[in-house]
């Protein structure tokens, strides 16, 4: 058994999920966001950046993790609000390119603020969890406490949506504030409170994401931090759907293990172009996502 929990396929398959939930989170955080409001937010990345900058270096010399990882949610979640509240308020019955305009135009004002108030020198996050592989029979595997640490808060962040979104009264009006503002408001939904909430919670889920990711050792904490992961984010948001939170975890993770094995067995330079494909593929095979059940909705 050691030699197979050590081998090839298996670290494989282990760094694949470490890089998969994060993938999903983005997507989710992204799912989110549409299915409480119908907008795609392409400065999601840049958002919570800006959030983690503020809870993880501003307040680093004064509290521990902990407190920072607190602050961060917190300014994460006021970040959201205000932007839902401030800006994409006025969004809301335009044409589709409206936002993805405005969200692309925020996106490069938060990184360049970011830049100009940080630099864009990499700023490291000590974090309480070994970033060294577990060792078994004397061998390493791809795992280690930092990375199980990125699956069971990924895992339990993701389960907690999915429940909210499936199962309780919340979700429900969420989901039906984006589609029917209208008569959700004749049947005593407040609507405007939905908006903003979904920016709040889809703001949280990102921050966490964000601060898992500026926390592992080779990363660091950057105003880019986020592209190129959102990139593959929203990819698997696409892939899964973006009225499903489980197909947005279920596609972040097998495209993070699809695309660990590309680089491994096949070469580095080809995963953005395996990501691009497996877009295109699930686009004519089902447009609306491989786990959305079919409708008629343009994005």
């Amino acid at each position: 058994m050691d030699p197979f929990l050590t081998s090839r396929i298996v670290s494989d398959i282990l760094g694949g999920l470490t890089n998969g939930v994060i993938y999903g989170l983005v997507a989710l955080s992204l799912v989110l966001i549409w299915r409480s409001t119908g907008i795609l937010n392409f400065a999601q990345g840049a958002m919570p950046m800006i959030a983690t900058y503020i809870g993880m270096v501003v307040f680093a010399h004064e509290f521990s993790y902990w407190p920072c990882v607190a602050i961060s949610l917190v300014v994460g979640f006021a970040i959201g609000g205000g932007t839902e509240r401030l800006l994409v308020r006025h969004l809301y019955g335009k044409p589709e390119i409206n936002p993805i305009v405005v969200m692309v135009g925020f996106l490069i004002v938060l990184e360049g603020v970011a830049a100009a108030v940080w630099s864009t020198e990499p700023r490291g996050i000590v974090n309480p969890f070994s970033p060294i592989d577990f060792q078994l029979g004397g061998k390493p595997i791809a795992m280690s406490a930092f990375s199980l640490y990125e699956v069971i808060t990924a895992m339990v962040v993701m389960t907690l949506v999915a429940v909210l979104f499936r199962y309780t009264k919340l979700g429900l009006q969420l989901r039906a504030s984006a589609l029917a503002p209208e008569v959700s408001r004749l049947l005593g939904v407040r609507v405007s409170r939905m908006l903003t909430l979904g920016w709040v919670l889809s703001m949280g889920v990102g921050t966490i994401t964000t601060i898992l990711v500026a926390s592992n050792f080779f990363t660091g904490l950057t105003p880019q931090v986020m592209d190129g992961i959102f990139a593959f984010g929203f990819i698997a948001a696409a892939v899964g759907g973006l009225d499903s939170p489980v197909g947005a975890i279920i596609s972040g993770i097998c495209i993070g293990i699809i695309l660990q094995f590309v680089g491994d067995f096949l070469n580095s330079n080809y995963i953005i172009l395996v990501a691009l494909g497996i877009l295109i593929v699930s686009l004519m095979v089902r447009p609306n996502g491989l786990f959305t059940k079919s409708s008629v909705r343009r994005v």
